[in-house]
Formats: C-alpha cells, sequence, structure tokens
C-alpha cells in the first residue's frame, strides 16, 4: 500500500456543464490531502473541457488528469469506468472520491470492482481515522437511523461516493484563481493522457436525449429552502409555501411522506432517500423530523421549524422553533422579513 499516495476527484462533465459536487469534493480533498500531506488530484473526462481544467485548478487542485476526446462527450459507462480503472492502475492514488450523482452511483461501482478494492456509497460526512490514516467514510444505515463510519484498512484505492449538497465550495485565493483562468504561469500541474477507449469498444449508444418532463429542482444550491411535511394538511397547502418562497426568494422542497401521498415529486424532496442540502435557511413547516429528514439536513446553517406539535422532533434539530398554525405564521414571517 505503500506505492499508493495522493487524493483524487473525479471530476464529473458533460457538453461543458459540471455537477457542483465536484467542486464541492476538490475543496474537501484539497483538506483532506493538506492533513494527508499530499497531492490532490483532479481528473477531467470530456470533450472540449478547457473551461473545467480552468475551474477545478480555481477550486484548489494541486494536479489535474485530463482526458479530453469526442469520444467522452456524453457520460458511457464503458468508456468513463475504462478510463478511469486505466489511469488509476497508472497513477495508483490512494482514495478516490465520487460525487453520488446518477452517473456517479454508476461509474463508482464499476472501477471498484475492476480494481477488486472498497467502496463506500452516499457518504455525508469523510475524515481521517486516527489510528489507522485511512479515510474514514460516513453514511447514513438502517434506513437513516444510525451513522456509521466505514474505513477500508486493506485495499486501495479507497473508495466513496459523496452525496451533494454536504460540503461547501471554496475558491482558492483571488490572485491565483485570476492567473488560472486567464492562462498566466501557475503552480497546478497539467498532465494530458489520451483516450483510453473507442467508439466501437463502447457496448451502448446513445440515440437521442430527451428532456425531463418533471420540473427540474436545484435544492443542492439554494440558499433558503422552504421544505413542507404532511403536517401542512394537504397539496393544496404547498401553493401558501410557495407563495412564501417567492416573497423571501426561496425554493419549495418536501419531506418523503409528501412525496408518498403524491402532493409532490420526488425530486423535491430532502432527506436519507431524497436530497441532502445545505442552505443557509432551511424553514421546515409542518415536518415532524424523522432521523432520516434530519440527515439531510445537516449541513444547513440555520433551521427555523413551525408545527402545532410542541413536542415535535424537529424543534430539537431547529435553531428557532414555533408552534402553531403556519397559515397564520408564514404572512407575519413574510412581511418581518421584507422589513429586515
Amino acid at each position: 500500500m505503500d506505492t499508493y499516495k495522493g487524493i483524487w476527484v473525479f471530476v464529473e462533465t458533460e457538453q461543458g456543464y459540471t455537477q457542483k459536487v465536484s467542486y464541492e469534493l476538490i475543496s474537501k480533498g484539497k483538506a483532506l490531502a493538506d492533513e494527508k500531506k499530499c497531492r490532490m488530484t483532479a481528473v477531467v473526462i470530456g470533450s472540449d473541457i478547457d473551461a473545467v481544467i480552468g475551474e477545478a485548478a480555481a477550486y484548489g487542485a494541486d494536479q489535474i488528469i485530463a482526458v479530453d476526446a469526442p469520444v467522452y462527450e456524453y457520460y458511457s459507462t464503458d468508456g468513463y469506468a475504462v478510463t478511469m480503472t486505466e489511469l488509476i492502475r497508472k497513477y495508483r492514488p490512494e482514495t478516490v472520491l465520487i460525487g453520488a450523482t446518477d452517473n456517479g452511483r454508476d461509474l463508482a461501482p464499476r472501477i471498484a470492482c475492476a480494481l477488486q478494492t472498497g467502496l463506500t456509497a452516499d457518504c455525508t460526512g469523510i475524515g481521517i481515522d486516527a489510528k489507522t490514516g485511512c479515510i474514514a467514510w460516513t453514511r447514513p444505515t438502517f434506513g437513516g437511523n444510525l451513522m456509521a463510519t466505514i474505513i477500508c484498512p486493506t485495499e486501495r484505492p479507497q473508495m466513496g461516493t459523496v452525496r451533494p449538497g454536504v460540503f461547501a465550495t471554496g475558491l482558492y485565493e483571488e490572485e491565483k484563481k485570476r492567473k488560472i483562468l486567464e492562462k498566466e504561469e501557475c503552480e497546478v500541474e497539467l498532465i494530458r493522457e489520451k483516450a483510453r477507449i473507442t467508439e466501437r469498444q463502447i457496448r451502448t449508444k446513445l440515440l437521442k436525449r430527451i428532456k425531463e418532463i418533471t420540473e427540474p429542482v436545484e435544492l443542492e444550491g439554494a440558499e433558503i429552502i422552504v421544505a413542507g411535511g404532511k403536517g401542512i394538511g394537504g397539496e393544496g397547502g404547498f401553493s401558501e409555501l410557495r407563495k412564501f418562497a417567492d416573497s423571501i426568494g426561496g425554493v419549495i422542497a418536501c419531506s418523503r411522506a409528501v412525496v408518498e401521498v403524491g402532493w409532490l415529486p420526488q425530486n423535491y424532496q430532502v432527506g436519507q432517500s431524497g436530497k441532502t442540502v445545505s442552505p443557509r435557511i432551511y424553514f421546515a413547516i409542518g415536518i415532524s423530523g424523522a432521523v432520516q429528514h434530519l440527515a439531510g439536513i445537516a449541513g444547513a446553517d440555520t433551521v427555523i421549524a413551525v408545527n402545532t406539535d410542541p413536542e415535535a422532533e424537529i424543534f430539537k434539530r431547529a435553531d428557532y422553533g414555533i408552534v402553531g398554525d403556519y397559515k397564520e405564521i408564514l404572512p407575519i414571517l413574510s412581511e418581518k422579513i421584507k422589513k429586515i
């Protein structure tokens, strides 16, 4: 294991769009690398990725490995898994971080299987184990009722997928960022690798891209979230929540119970089986506060709860709690916030 060194972050990009979780992981990976006194490498695979390379450097990568070819324009399991596996075998990183996106959840287990190493999925925390020096991966287990910390003591690389929204993105100092983006001399090392696969070797072919019929919801990057639970009484209650959210510049979300009764689609769900969020302010309206939901809001700066039940579990997590009917409370809150 001594020959394995460094922390890698897979930067997920497609047609010039980069998943925000990649930059969250670069910032966290950099912190871990500084603690372990090793190098943090961003791995960028795609087509026409020069802009992404600059951004990865600006977010703190010490080194960037770039594979730029038309065959990587769209994500494919074969193309990306083969390429990442071969790069890992060549450079031998000790740790590989991948975002727990749809593509990341497809990619990571295939790489781990090919390399015969362990993989901890859907992590909500990462640290370094004091006794072993291994990465300590934290993730919910038993339906979110417990948090487990897992280490991979014998196999390398250590691999894990991390939920979006768990960590904050942090740009390097502004002067370094400016130099990188303006292509001036900078200490970030760039290694360009050739494509590791051809179109013919990819067993699936993209025939057509169809726009999602569900309304896109950007919860992971939202600064203000107004979330409703079954306590709002019915589907119509979300009209009130949406008005309140609009008045304060927020977006709406919901608990799992709301999705199960069909009041909102699953892409609005926050929690263990939904999205992990880290807003500046999280309003929990009529939400009881089940452990599974709390796991999804662990990164929220401030939680404001409104519930008619003074014994609701959500009040134990809330920074501010209001006992009462949300229909009476939200208009008052809206007016107070507008004045502020």
